[in-house]
């Protein structure tokens, strides 16, 4: 595997948002990324990898002691963990994905996260997401790809709070912040 420079600084293109009893929209502190993709078949025995728990369904979020592991696909993972743990996490994965065929990117510089909690969170971003988050439909554990607006991101629901991971390309970031502050202001 290509090494990179994993301990690159990346600067937020976010800024704050509004606050108010019904909701808050937060830019989140950068993190270490990877979009895991594996093959042949293999996927369906595999448990965990690098202290990830890769074992949930398609459109699931795993959390395990501060990484999150989001099952896209059949055979697709984004693995989100906090930067701090860098050094040891690309060792790890690559020990424990060894003899498997899978392809491991490291997508770090390439997305920016916002969270969006409060009991309006899911009017907020119903604003511009098409589907329904009521629990029922998108309960704690739930992770998918949609749109918000005119951009893909990525929405994480990890726990039962009202609280949602927003991921997105770095360069949509500013439209996603500023898409869901306008209907956050709505709550203000």
């Amino acid at each position: 595997m290509l090494e990179t420079a994993l301990s690159a600084r990346r600067t937020s293109v976010l800024g704050p948002g509004p606050t108010s009893a019904g909701i808050r929209v937060e830019a989140l502190p950068p993190a270490l990324r990877f979009v895991l993709r594996i093959y042949g078949g293999e996927s369906a025995a595999l448990g965990s990898a690098g202290g990830f728990d890769l074992s949930g369904g398609i459109n699931s979020v795993r959390a395990t002691g501060g990484h999150l592991a989001c099952r896209l696909g059949p055979d697709e993972w984004l693995l989100i963990a906090p930067d701090a743990d860098a050094g040891r996490l690309l060792l790890a994965l690559e020990a424990d994905l060894a003899g498997r065929t899978y392809a491991l990117v490291e997508v770090s510089h390439r997305n920016v996260a916002l969270e969006v909690a409060g009991p309006h969170a899911r009017e907020v971003l119903n604003a511009g997401i098409p589907l329904d988050l009521a629990d029922g439909a998108f309960p704690a554990g739930s992770a998918t790809r949609t749109l918000l607006g005119k951009a893909e991101v990525v929405l994480v629901r990890p726990s039962e709070a009202l609280a949602y991971r927003v991921e997105c390309w770095r360069s949509f970031g500013p439209y996603v912040q500023g898409f869901l502050n306008d209907a956050a202001r709505e709550f203000a």
